[in-house]
């Protein structure tokens, strides 16, 4: 909660309550800035205790406050507070903002030139493109333009290559394009192209009849098709071989699948999510990839930044790292000391997010049964093996995955 502040402000104050500090600050710096009657609160509580000893003309309020409930707290000012104007914040669903005026009576002193609901909206639904995908943590202005070209094309069909080193979360992304997007309630099938040996990728992929090769004792149908009406995922894309590079792409633009041994096509209706680490375009170059299938993957391409480039995500992994670990071995969360917070946010980071897991993973164990994670708690991994260690795992059994 923020501290109140002592001096009252002029009748056409705007208080302004959001947990989320991203909201609050594209408010203020965007639609406000340097306006000395704006302030800023974390909580509805807050935002309650502001109304009751100043006094205010608007309120922008987040529906998602983290201790009342935004509906009641509305009615509430509606009736001890008639002459402020509420505009009601809704940063999670579809529409953005909405100006509840009921039977309240214009707020005295606000200036024409002021920005009005209409900017407001506009502006929220531009902030509303950064939050973070379900699933991630971070906000930092490199994962926000992530989360904004994610949710620009979440709607859409298009084929999304996305790229980037081991352990920048390049399977969270995918998974939350498909759960925002209209085909969540379909399945989200994911193949991790490295882990399946060439001669079983085929199959894996288009399927096979019955006989079809020695052991197919009866029909199946492959992974593509599994993904009827959802979403396909192609981990490590990079690692497919020439021969299924050409089949792929062959699907990619008829979205027809041919099982191995039928003679019969069917056509699927598959959203294709692609991600890789290694870089296309020199694949391409050095023949190991085709160009048709690098252009045809690369419709829309988003690039995942490194660790190191989001500083100011660090420590809020940190700290969910350390809870999730608590929650699995039933103990208590550590706090992270003033130096170990300082040795994390300047350590290089060459594995990525996976690795940050992994040390507070061994953090935690170090420290068990201490109220604190210290510096010597912290164990990295030299620099030479970190980008190893980061190396991805196989998705699920044998690299498939159906959720």
């Amino acid at each position: 909660m923020i501290p109140r502040i002592a001096v009252p402000l002029p009748d056409s104050g705007v208080l302004i309550a959001s947990p989320r500090r991203q909201v609050r600050d594209k408010l203020i710096h965007r639609l406000w800035p340097g306006c000395e009657r704006v302030r800023e609160v974390g909580s509805g509580a807050a935002a309650l205790a502001r109304l009751e000893g100043e006094e205010w003309s608007w309120l922008v309020l987040d529906r998602r406050l983290p201790d009342l409930d935004a509906e009641e707290l509305v009615r509430t000012i509606e009736r001890r507070f008639p002459r402020v104007r509420v505009v009601l914040l809704d940063s999670s669903a579809g529409t953005r903002a909405a100006l509840r005026e009921g039977e309240r009576r214009e707020a005295t002193g606000w200036r024409a030139e002021e920005p009005t609901p209409a900017g407001l909206s506009r502006l929220l639904k531009d902030s509303s493109l950064s939050d973070p995908l379900p699933g991630m943590i971070g906000h930092s202005p490199a994962m926000a333009e992530v989360y904004r070209l994610a949710r620009r094309v979440a709607g859409r069909t298009t084929t999304v290559l996305l790229t980037g080193a081991s352990g920048t979360g390049k399977e969270l992304v995918a998974r939350g394009i498909h759960r925002i997007g209209p085909r969540a309630a379909k399945p989200l099938v994911v193949i991790n192209c490295a882990a399946l040996p060439e001669a079983l990728l085929e199959s894996e992929l288009f399927g096979h009849a019955r006989g079809a090769f020695t052991g197919a004792v009866e029909a199946q149908a492959g992974r593509i098709q599994a993904a009827e009406g959802g979403t396909l995922f192609l981990d490590e894309v990079g690692e497919l071989p020439l021969g299924m590079q050409a089949k792929l792409l062959r699907f990619l633009e008829s979205k027809e699948v041919q099982r191995l041994g039928c003679p019969t096509v069917r056509q699927v209706d598959v959203r294709v999510v692609a991600a890789t680490n290694a870089d296309l375009g020199e694949r391409v170059g050095a023949r190991d990839f085709r160009a048709d299938l690098y252009f045809r993957l690369c419709a829309y391409p988003i690039a995942l930044p490194l660790l190191r480039e989001r500083g100011p995500d660090i420590l809020p992994l940190a700290q969910y790292f350390l809870e999730q670990e608590a929650v699995r071995s039933g103990v208590p969360v550590p706090e992270l000391s003033a130096e170990a917070e300082l040795l994390l946010e300047c350590h290089p980071w060459e594995g990525n997010v996976r690795e940050l897991e992994h040390v507070l993973e061994r953090a935690s164990i170090l420290a068990e049964g201490e109220p604190w994670i210290r510096p010597e708690h912290l164990q990295f991994l030299p620099r030479q093996w970190a980008g190893i260690a980061g190396k991805n795992t196989p998705s699920g059994v044998n690299g498939l995955e159906i959720s």
